[in-house]
């Protein structure tokens, strides 16, 4: 209950705060990846209920082809997680948490078992202890011969273990010490 509280609360007013910041940010993407500039995709939820998820689109298609680039726009919305911010709306409708195990494309989280499923109870978050780990996961990934291998194998049972852990030991006090270390990480760590 306080959780929820709080999730809706802290929602409202990043959104009063920034919400300036995710027009022009929409905009932005609207423009130089030539769409609305949203991304909608499915990703599981509580209990593995699948939801759709809000995103600014990043990914540019690459006219004539089948290619797809991260846009130049999109590398900075990407940098400070200003693609991320649409997920408020996620919060505020109840789908989200602001704390919680990163939402993950079906094919993981919904495949869980024994132990691991109690993830699954958790509503999932903007930020986590596996996401401020893996915050520069797409460049970790890159430099792997065999990246869908390696996320399988050794991140994704990792992210599984530090969600795990939270669920165990979650508390109001906590949840604030991941917000002050996204932040952190978003805004001091160097890029």
């Amino acid at each position: 209950m306080v959780k929820r509280f709080f999730d809706i609360i802290f929602s409202l007013f990043a959104l009063l705060l920034f919400f300036w910041v995710v027009l022009i940010s929409w905009l932005l993407s609207g423009i130089d990846t030539h769409t609305n500039g949203i991304f909608i995709q499915v990703r599981i939820g509580q209990f593995g209920a699948p939801f759709k998820i809000y995103k600014l689109r990043t990914i540019q298609v690459v006219a004539y082809s089948e290619k797809v680039r991260i846009s130049k726009i999109g590398k900075v919305l990407r940098s400070y997680k200003l693609d991320e911010l649409p997920q408020l709306f996620n919060v505020l409708k109840g789908e989200m948490s602001i704390v919680g195990p990163r939402p993950d494309l079906p094919g993981y989280y919904d495949l869980l078992e024994g132990e691991n499923r109690k993830i699954l109870e958790l509503k999932p978050g903007l930020t986590s202890l596996a996401s401020l780990k893996y915050s520069k996961e797409e460049y970790l990934l890159e430099r792997q011969v065999s990246p869908a291998i390696y996320n399988d194998s050794i991140v994704f049972s990792d992210k599984v273990r530090l969600n795990l852990d939270y669920y165990y030991h979650r508390s109001f006090w906590g949840d604030i010490t991941i917000i002050l270390k996204t932040i952190w990480v978003i805004f001091f760590r160097k890029k």
